[in-house]
């Protein structure tokens, strides 16, 4: 048998067994498909492959694209002003909490970009299974705002890596300002057009729609968003993040679409991305000296600065609900991988601590879900 089609055959068994797995040990979907790719790898079911990496890279960008359907530009404007402060002090801290220990225990300076690195990917898995969470309805707009800049410092470094301090990286830095002003000029003008015909929206997704016309378009637009990153030369994760949005906050009057959606990702391609995850971890490497160890202070540092940064929406949430907001930007997994990878590509982290960094990223998520569900059972029976 040919090393591709057990490769196919593996990914797709993983991704139907590791729902009965997740149902049986009561872990979380996510951590169970992650191990699943590292045990595969591990024994020579899975081997790198070009066009699995492209499928992965494909499901984490959809994944992206969800988590900007949760949003919708609209609600923003709702939300009170004093959340949004809260949220950059929020944001601040972060930082704030990250320099102070980088250099107090003298670790290598990425370390200050790695961990306050948010990503909201994972909430439309937790919006699953706290639907009525008042904390979680916030969550998702703090985490826009981190998310944002977590993309841009991304870029920011990435350019820097790349070009040095000089003339590309200023044009890169105006090429992402130029486009946050696009994205703006865009969405006043297609709120105008809307607002002076409504039927518009209808005519690009019919109420009555037989031909999935709805998908089709929000495909294409999430394609296109794609292509500009692409084109511009910036991360690709911006791109479907702000797809999701624009398909959000105009086309509302679908309800069903973002369920559709939903089915198409969490059935099949977003799982292939985390299965890939696991797949870049051999097992063996956890013999590695001290590895384990310094993956948990990695993962335990990081869930320690949020959850104190949260305290300060503790009168808007109270103490429970802030922790668990907190807790709910603890998984950047893709974004701590990427700063990782660049980190040990240009020789500023040793292999140790890129196999530290990969192994803190896969399991953050089930320590923070399994604190999740801890902190919002123990909030029920109290």
């Amino acid at each position: 048998m040919s090393h591709d089609v057990l490769l196919i055959l593996t990914v797709s068994f993983i991704v139907f067994i590791s729902t009965i797995i997740s149902k049986i040990t009561r872990l979380h979907i996510v951590s169970v498909e992650i191990l699943l790719g590292s045990f595969s790898f591990s024994f020579g079911l899975i081997e790198e492959n070009e066009l699995f990496k492209i499928v992965a890279e494909l499901g984490f960008l959809y994944l992206m694209f969800i988590s900007g359907l949760e949003i919708n530009l609209r609600d923003l404007a709702k939300i009170p002003k004093k959340i949004l402060h809260l949220g950059l002090l929020y944001m601040g801290l972060l930082y704030l909490f990250s320099l102070a220990i980088v250099y107090l225990f003298g670790l290598p300076d990425i370390f200050i970009v790695a961990f306050p690195l948010i990503s909201i990917g994972l909430l439309p898995i937790l919006k699953k299974e706290h639907v009525d969470a008042k904390w979680l309805t916030h969550a998702f707009t703090i985490g826009l705002v981190g998310e944002i800049l977590s993309i841009v410092v991304l870029t920011v470094i990435g350019a820097s890596v790349e070009f040095g301090v000089g003339y590309d990286l200023y044009r890169i830095l105006t090429i992402l300002g130029l486009l946050f002003v696009s994205f703006y000029l865009f969405y006043k003008v297609f709120n105008f057009l809307v607002w002076w015909f409504p039927e518009f929206r209808t005519y690009i997704m019919p109420r009555n729609d037989t031909l999935d016309q709805d998908i089709r378009f929000s495909m294409m637009f999430f394609f296109v968003m794609v292509s500009v990153m692409l084109y511009l030369g910036l991360e690709l994760a911006l791109g479907g993040f702000v797809a999701g949005i624009f398909v959000s906050t105009f086309f509302s009057h679908k309800h069903m679409l973002h369920k559709k959606l939903n089915y198409l990702g969490f059935g099949w391609l977003i799982p292939i991305f985390f299965i890939h995850i696991g797949s870049t971890f051999d097992i063996k490497f956890l013999l590695v000296e001290n590895l384990i160890l310094t993956s948990l202070l990695i993962v335990a540092v990081m869930i320690t600065i949020r959850m104190l940064a949260s305290l300060v929406f503790y009168k808007s949430y109270e103490v429970k609900g802030s922790l668990l907001m907190g807790l709910s930007h603890s998984m950047p997994l893709a974004l701590l991988i990427a700063v990782a990878t660049l980190a040990y590509d240009n020789n500023y982290i040793t292999i140790f601590y890129y196999l530290s960094f990969v192994f803190s990223a896969i399991v953050q998520i089930p320590i923070s879900m399994g604190l999740i569900k801890l902190i919002a059972n123990f909030q029920k029976g109290s």
